[in-house]
């Protein structure tokens, strides 16, 4: 394998970096959370459509029309997680969203099971149920400052879930599809569906001030396309398992941001429920990473 030129655990930081900053700008816009999502995407597209078009046009051909299905489906779900999760962050804090969001792994764990009937070790049903716990936590801190921020974290989970069935169907297409490809068509399709939600929605897709402007292109720069390219682009080197751990560190790098950027003040439940949290995710990831290897090493084992 080839040397990289970057050191790859220095690009997974500084993509942790870009993802951490995508609550902050959504936080300081002033447009509603379906105009950011939607235009967080749709400049991603553009930015993206040069490189798609001259390179990737004739994959459209090899697309099978069951791929098409699962990938509308994956752009669908993955414009309303970015609706309530933007939609979150008007009710309670950037500590509490974002790391309500990174239950995703349990969520996802929780879907394969019931999809696809991927079995069940008993260090992960206690990794979640720790996880969970520390959601609760958060949860019940946030319930005594006030109702809204308790129905915040609420949309917190659902988008968490829905990134999840995102995921979910976009697994099995991706193994078959370039990361462009697939991208680029994933992208255009949830701005397809956020261009129909705005207008649904009643909300205006201009005028805005200069700044929210501004916060647009930077959420399809920086967390969309840099942070993201920079954990695919790493995965060449590093494993997905790595990556996933070093996500779990995007809740402090956005916690930090809005405590110095936006004069959040963070709770001792925030805290709490949030080590609790990353603690529970940490210990599914770790202990799904041993089950691949052992899984591997019995194929090994056969085939040899």
């Amino acid at each position: 394998m080839e040397a990289p030129k970057v050191n790859p655990y220095l690009a997974v930081a500084i993509g942790v970096v870009a993802v951490s900053t995508s609550a902050i700008l959504v936080k300081v816009s002033s447009a509603p959370a379906g105009v950011i999502a939607f235009y967080r995407l749709f400049f991603s597209v553009l930015i993206m459509l040069p490189v798609f078009l001259i390179k990737y046009v004739p994959e459209l051909r090899l697309i099978t029309k069951r791929d098409w299905v699962f990938t509308g489906i994956a752009g669908i779900f993955l414009a309303f997680h970015f609706i309530l999760w933007f939609e979150s962050l008007n009710y309670t804090s950037v500590a509490s969203s974002t790391v309500l969001v990174t239950l995703q792994p349990i969520f996802a764990f929780i879907g394969a099971y019931l999809f696809f009937q991927e079995r069940l070790s008993v260090k992960a049903i206690f990794s979640g149920v720790i996880a969970i716990a520390g959601s609760v936590i958060i949860s019940w801190g946030d319930f005594k400052i006030s109702g809204s921020a308790l129905f915040g974290d609420f949309l917190a989970l659902a988008a968490c879930a829905l990134v999840t069935v995102y995921l979910l169907f976009g697994q099995t297409v991706r193994k078959r599809m370039s990361l462009i490809t697939y991208t680029f068509i994933v992208y255009s399709i949830s701005s397809i569906t956020l261009f129909f939600y705005v207008i649904a929605a009643g909300d205006s897709f201009y005028p805005y001030a200069a700044s929210d402007w501004v916060y647009f292109i930077l959420l399809a720069l920086i967390p969309t396309l840099l942070g993201h390219t920079l954990f695919n682009w790493s995965l060449k080197w590093v494993s997905t398992s790595i990556i996933s751990m070093a996500i779990l560190f995007e809740p402090i790098g956005a916690t930090v941001l809005a405590f110095y950027l936006l004069g959040e003040t963070v709770v001792w439940t925030q805290v709490a429920g949030g080590l609790v949290v990353i603690a529970g995710i940490t210990i599914f990831l770790v202990d799904e990473r041993k089950m691949k290897l052992k899984k591997q090493a019995e194929i090994n084992s056969i085939s040899g």
